[in-house]
Formats: structure tokens, C-alpha cells, sequence
């Protein structure tokens, strides 16, 4: 059974769904919001307290201010309010695209709230030897948004951003619902850059043991590339999941299995942050 709540915080107000019973486990995409967990989460709640959200601004979780962005730190106080809001001291997390960048923000913020973090795929651009190529294409991007819109900025986003063909980016547009568009919208508008641009911390995450994902069908997208830097970084080796960037949607069970595995895997180190 599934229990829906929504909580205020500091602009905005953030809908959450509970399911399951046992050691609580957080979901965070970015910009995805719950739907695309909830397959995957219903396996999980054999196992776990699964919690989804809409990250705020996002899906049901609207901005009092929808002018006004966020950043992946901001975002993390928003999953401290939710754990408060649950009553749970601290949480296993896996953070998918956007919301890897929220996970590893939070486990440097408030390692003291974070059991394992699984980052999986976060779009780190500064973390790639042509950083600055990466952020001249989001940069296009947004520019092509505010001049053309947000289908003809959602297909190129698609295709010179993570890395799809044209026909990957033609579908994203013809499939998107008009929640998803808004979405993206808001995306490009506000959040895009402080997201892609954010640079974890080493030291700041040493309190916390880190996993990094990684599709085993991502080859061809820049999400794979930035989850290969991210985890030599960390100095851990990355972890392979089914499917690609959606692998948790496309291959739930699969997914929800290597997730599992990871989450209750001994560290191959004592050492807070070592290799799994």
C-alpha cells in the first residue's frame, strides 16, 4: 500500500509517497519525479521503507516562486525535511541523473543522514576533460528554450546533451506529457546549470560510503562518462545496472536487484567512503 503526504518548506511544497516497511530508502531523480520510481519501488517495499518525491518545482511539489531556481544543495534539504517529516534518523538513497547530484550534495551537507548513496548517472560535466564544451552545448540549450521553446530545446537537450540520436530526441518530444513539458521547462529555465555544474567534495563525503552507477547500455551518453570520472574521484569502482540512463524504469526488477546488492554489500574497506 501506498501513502501520499505533502510537507511545506521554504518555497515550495514537496509531495512524497511512502511505501513498504523496514530500513528506509530514499529515490531522488531530478528532473523525474516519482512515476518514473514507482515500478521499481513497489519491488522494493519487500525490503525497505521506499520513499519517492516530486523534487520541488517539479511534478506535484510546485515553487511558490516558479521563477526562482534551485540547486542540488537546496534540494537536499528538501529530503532532510522528509526524513524529518517521517520521523527517520537517517536513509539509504539512490540518486538517479539530477538527483545523484542531490544525493552526493546531501551526503556532503549532512553525511549524518545518509546510510549507503548510490549515485547513479549524475550529469557532473565539470568533472570531464571538456567541461567546457559540455557547458557551451547546455548553454545552447537554454539559449534555444528562450528563443524557440521547449520541445525544440527538449530535443536537442535529448541529443547534444545526454548523447541520444535524433530519433531518441523526436520520441522524448512526441511522449511527453504536458506535465513533462513544464518540467523540462522549468529545467532549462532555472535549474539546469547549477545541476551539471556541481563538483562533489572527496573529503566531504569520506563519512559516507558511495556507490556510482552506471547503465551497461549508457556507453553512447555523457552520463556514462561523468559516472566513470565521478567514481575514479572517489576512488571506487563503479557499479553496473541494467539497462541505460532509465535503467530503474525500463528493467525494474533487474534494477531494483543490483540495487539491493549494492545497498547490503560489505565495503571491500573500512575505511568510510572505501571501494564496495
Amino acid at each position: 500500500m501506498m501513502t501520499t503526504h505533502t510537507i511545506a518548506v521554504p518555497g515550495a511544497r514537496i509531495a512524497y509517497d511512502v511505501r513498504g516497511s523496514g530500513p528506509v530508502l530514499v529515490l531522488a531523480g531530478f528532473p523525474m519525479t516519482a512515476g518514473p520510481f514507482a515500478a521499481m519501488a513497489e519491488t522494493l517495499a519487500k525490503h525497505y521503507t521506499v520513499i519517492t518525491f516530486d523534487p520541488r518545482g517539479m511534478g506535484r511539489s510546485p515553487a511558490d516562486d516558479p521563477d526562482k531556481g534551485s540547486t542540488p544543495e537546496r534540494r537536499a534539504d528538501d529530503v532532510v525535511a522528509i526524513l524529518d517529516a517521517i520521523g527517520a534518523d537517517k536513509a539509504d538513497l539512490l540518486g538517479s541523473s539530477g538527483g545523484g547530484a542531490t544525493g552526493l550534495a546531501l551526503a556532503a551537507k549532512r553525511p549524518e543522514r545518509v546510510g549507503v548513496l548510490v549515485a547513479h548517472e549524475p550529469p557532473l560535466f565539470e568533472l570531464l576533460p571538456d567541461a567546457a564544451e559540455r557547458h557551451a552545448v547546455t548553454e545552447d540549450v537554454i539559449a534555444t528554450y528562450r528563443s524557440e521553446g521547449v520541445r525544440a530545446a527538449l530535443a536537442k537537450f535529448m541529443v547534444d546533451v545526454v548523447g541520444h540520436d535524433a530519433r531518441m530526441g523526436e520520441n522524448a518530444v512526441r511522449h511527453s506529457s504536458e506535465q513533462d513539458l513544464a518540467d523540462f521547462a522549468r529545467l532549462f529555465a532555472h535549474e539546469l546549470r547549477s545541476t551539471t555544474r556541481h563538483v562533489p567534495d572527496p573529503a566531504a563525503l569520506a563519512r559516507t560510503r558511495v556507490a556510482v552507477g552506471v547503465g551497461i547500455d549508457s556507453t553512447p551518453l555523457v552520463t556514462s562518462r561523468t559516472s566513470l570520472a565521478l567514481a575514479a574521484r572517489l576512488g571506487v569502482e563503479p557499479v553496473e545496472f541494467p539497462g541505460g540512463h532509465g535503467g530503474f524504469r525500463t528493467h525494474p526488477e533487474e534494477f531494483a536487484e543490483v540495487l539491493h546488492r549494492t545497498l547490503t554489500a560489505q565495503p571491500a574497506s573500512t575505511e568510510p567512503g572505501g571501494s564496495m
